[in-house]
């Protein structure tokens, strides 16, 4: 017996960004059956996870919410392969099984993503110069599709639809359930480097020069100009040997309200950039748990909320290698001039592409920083993205909130492979979201 749905009332929805915000029914199935029910109930909807994405991605006049399916189906913890429906959190998993020596292969800024919604987005972490995406490590996944039919999908079995869902924005069905190879650990803690980098140029040869180590990534100041420009305190990490496994999961400190927008101008973001810049210290190993190294936002609830309601668009972009400095050059200049730079801008470095269809990483460099939301924002985001297109580069469609079809088009060439998977398996105008219909996919 199926068991009843709890559906919302009509509500107002958003990614974390809290724009563009649509006003949904959110259904809440109970199980996994009921997902199906909900299916066959409704023409078009799309699924839901922690709302974690930032634009519309998860934006829907019908969106299911699959955060109830969170249990656990399996672990080996003698092989660390992982089965857990779709509504499981990294968070989650990483209370299980870290006390066992495991570890996720992959992980984004944030451990409040589902694993449907890690899938979803191929999300990649500080590791995708040696590991490339969550999906590449995903063994097989159970999928409903727009048909109602429930299968399951690898890199070996129905590989178009397996290679169209990783990345695939929740477009061709509701992801139910996955196995993941986890990867083994001897510690709870990380062994960090840190080097403070004078430019942007000297900031992208330390990711050359430690190109070997597990774990990279750069806070950049996009506010600096000059010989300064890309001034970064780059990040090394290593998994510890030593300190055990016990992992510390602290509740989040959380923003009880929406700060004034005002607080956040360029004056306040610059102060931030030089007393960041100033306290780092350069060349320093120190030993820090998984959390604050992995997820230092986490320890602050809500913190989209210190944007103001108007909200905020974080733009991620990624241009290729060749040319890769000297553009990232042209477009930090760009965000200079504009005085819309933010605390918080990430550069990292990234491998090769994957098979996915729609995933986003190709072989270069990667800058992400937010933008508190307005009028002239949507504007220089057009502008950037025409800059980063023109570049070869593209933008991340999970961060992505206004681009333009024909950027998405252009910077994305296998959406029409994507879409003919899409009517493969019965997905087209079954799956849809704001986003979906914004870059005109059916």
């Amino acid at each position: 017996m199926t068991a009843a749905p709890q559906t919302t009332a009509t509500t107002t929805i958003s990614g974390w960004g809290g724009y563009p915000t649509q006003e949904a029914q959110v259904i809440i199935p109970r199980s996994l059956s009921g997902c199906k029910t909900e299916l066959e109930r409704h023409s078009s909807l799309i699924a839901r996870g922690m709302g974690r994405s930032y634009g519309d991605s998860a934006n829907a006049a019908t969106v299911l919410q699959t955060t109830c399916c969170d249990h656990f189906i399996a672990f080996d913890d003698k092989t660390g392969l992982l089965t857990a429906e779709a509504g499981v959190t990294l968070r989650d998993i990483l209370k299980i099984t870290v006390k066992h020596g495991w570890f996720l292969p992959v992980t984004p800024g944030t451990s409040y993503v589902t694993v449907g919604g890690a899938i979803a987005s191929d999300v990649h972490g500080k590791n995708h110069h040696v590991a490339g995406t969550f999906g590449q490590h995903v063994v097989s996944l159970t999928l409903l599709l727009g048909t109602g039919e429930i299968v399951t999908a690898s890199p070996t079995h129905l590989q178009d639809l397996f290679h169209a869902t990783c990345g695939g924005m929740g477009l061709t069905g509701v992801i139910l359930v996955a196995t993941i190879q986890l990867i083994p650990v001897k510690s709870a803690q990380i062994t960090q480097k840190t080097i403070k980098a004078a430019s942007l140029e000297e900031a992208c040869e330390a990711f050359e020069v430690y190109s070997a180590s597990t774990y990279s990534v750069a806070w950049i100041d996009c506010l600096a100009t000059g010989k300064r420009l890309g001034r970064s305190v780059v990040m090394l990490g290593e998994h510890s040997d030593s300190g055990g496994l016990n992992l510390t999961v602290k509740d989040p400190v959380t923003v009880p309200i929406h700060t004034p927008a005002a607080l956040l101008n360029s004056m306040t973001m610059r102060a931030f950039n030089i007393a960041y810049w100033a306290k780092a210290a350069h060349d320093k190993t120190q030993t820090v748990p998984l959390q604050p190294y992995f997820y230092p936002l986490d320890a602050l609830g809500g913190w989209n909320k210190l944007y103001g309601k108007a909200g905020f668009v974080q733009y991620q972009f990624v241009l290729p290698k060749a040319d890769g400095v000297s553009n990232m050059r042209t477009i930090l200049t760009q965000i200079a001039e504009s005085g819309a730079g933010s605390f918080l801008a990430v550069l990292k470095q990234f491998g090769p592409a994957n098979k996915n269809l729609l995933s986003f990483p190709i072989e270069g460099y990667t800058l992400a920083l937010d933008f508190k939301m307005s009028s002239s924002v949507v504007a220089l985001l057009h502008r950037l993205d025409d800059m980063v297109a023109g570049m070869g580069g593209r933008v991340y469609l999970t961060k992505d909130a206004v681009m333009k079809e024909l950027t998405f088009k252009a910077t994305y060439p296998e959406w029409q492979e994507f879409e003919a998977v899409r009517h493969k398996y019965g997905a087209l105008g079954k799956f849809a979201s704001a986003q979906s219909k914004r870059l005109g996919l059916a």
